[in-house]
């Protein structure tokens, strides 16, 4: 039916000009075969997958997701890459898969020197760390979702989706005292506009990031000062830092780190303060 007014329509708009027969079949519109195409085409785009990457922050300019393709589906979703690049603002988050050791080293360093982080655990590292993740939470850490068993998402039915989410959120709320869970880091990296507006409709924001190296390898560490000088090398104003707290590089050298972020003049947020200020809106690059 549909169809058969949006073509009746078209033949009206061209005969109304009074155009020869031939004039008028030129005008019309390509008609799709039927609906059920339109909505399988809308379908794939919606369900294309994505590996999120962006351009390297360098002497301190700003990094880019502009050429990887998604920019316009992570905005239109409310998803984090940057905070706020007007100001030199930093927000730090860990990527908690299982346990290798350097958490407790971590959390001390984030306790001396006061500065909050984002923690975002799997379902393995809820079973098998408790005693950690309530620690994340009693200092004053957001304890965010990265699944249950870190799946690619972006393969999953809705209700799959849902149920990857839930478990770990009920997991974790016994250790965390609230049964709030806002942040998600899609596993892998790997999203689709379907997983983000699902997720997004489940109450969560999406949080990728703006600052990264190859710090999750464990058997190819670096040393500390490796790791201080990826990091360093590209501090930028709003920088949403991802490290893995699996690597021993970052444990040795998140103190050097904070120390000359600060010396630079930066501060460290949470993703807290960055969703208010989203709300209360601010440019984005």
């Amino acid at each position: 039916m549909l169809e058969r007014f949006a073509l009746i329509s078209a033949i009206l708009s061209c005969t109304l000009l009074i155009q020869p027969a031939a004039a008028v079949a030129s005008c019309l519109p390509a008609i799709p075969v039927s609906l059920n195409e339109v909505e399988q085409t809308a379908s794939a785009s919606e369900n294309q997958p994505y590996h999120f990457g962006f351009k390297r922050s360098v002497n301190g300019q700003l990094p880019s997701i502009n050429e990887e393709g998604f920019k316009t589906i992570v905005d239109r979703y409310d998803a984090v890459f940057t905070g706020d690049t007007s100001r030199k603002e930093l927000f730090l988050t860990f990527d908690n898969g299982y346990e290798n050791g350097y958490t407790a080293p971590i959390l001390d360093v984030l306790k001396a020197k006061k500065v909050p982080a984002a923690f975002f655990v799997t379902g393995h590292y809820v079973k098998d760390q408790p005693e950690l993740v309530k620690r994340m939470a009693e200092e004053g850490h957001i304890v965010g979702n990265h699944s249950w068993s870190h799946p690619d998402m972006t393969t999953l039915a809705d209700g799959k989706i849902k149920e990857e989410l839930d478990r770990v959120k009920a997991a974790a709320s016994p250790l965390t005292g609230t049964d709030q869970m806002r942040y998600l880091r899609p596993p892998r990296g790997i999203f689709s506009e379907h997983v983000l507006r699902v997720t997004k409709e489940l109450g969560y924001t999406n949080v990728f990031w703006s600052l990264a190296y190859k710090d999750w390898d464990v058997n190819d560490q670096k040393g500390a000062s490796y790791a201080y000088h990826k990091v360093i090398a590209q501090l930028h104003p709003g920088a949403v830092l991802l490290l893995h707290s699996v690597s021993r590089d970052n444990a040795e050298a998140l103190s050097s780190i904070i120390d000359e972020a600060r010396r630079q003049g930066y501060e460290f947020k949470t993703l807290d303060e960055l969703s208010l200020k989203r709300k209360a809106g601010f440019g984005t690059p």
